[in-house]
């Protein structure tokens, strides 16, 4: 196992933490995607990415993608709830595209 890094020309995205796992794509339409491994250090224009000896290495124009690990990034909220009435008082015809929420209290 070896290490490589990435560098960038301008700041990768900030969500980007060591742990997480980098992959790589030449396809235009996304449909080839490649491992390269655990992110094992961040800096704001650069990654360092464990890679297998046989992995071939993404190229300067390689789209550079990242995945979290759902085990230790799942944030859902338990024990309370809420409830919302939405009404609306026109006589148009409307349609409600998407609603969405999630609010939580750090400590009490």
């Amino acid at each position: 196992m070896a290490s490589i890094t990435l560098n960038f020309p301008s700041p990768i995205n900030v969500s980007v933490q060591i742990g997480d796992v980098a992959y790589y794509t030449n396809d235009p339409n996304g449909v080839n995607i490649v491992l390269i491994g655990d992110i094992t250090a961040v800096t704001v224009n650069s990654i360092t990415v464990n890679i297998s000896t046989s992995t071939i290495r993404p190229t300067t124009s390689s789209f550079i993608l990242f995945s979290k690990d759902n085990e230790t990034n799942i944030n859902a909220l338990t024990g309370y709830y809420a409830e919302v009435q939405l009404r609306n008082d026109s006589t148009d015809k409307s349609e409600m595209y998407s609603v969405a929420s999630e609010v939580f209290e750090s400590s009490k």
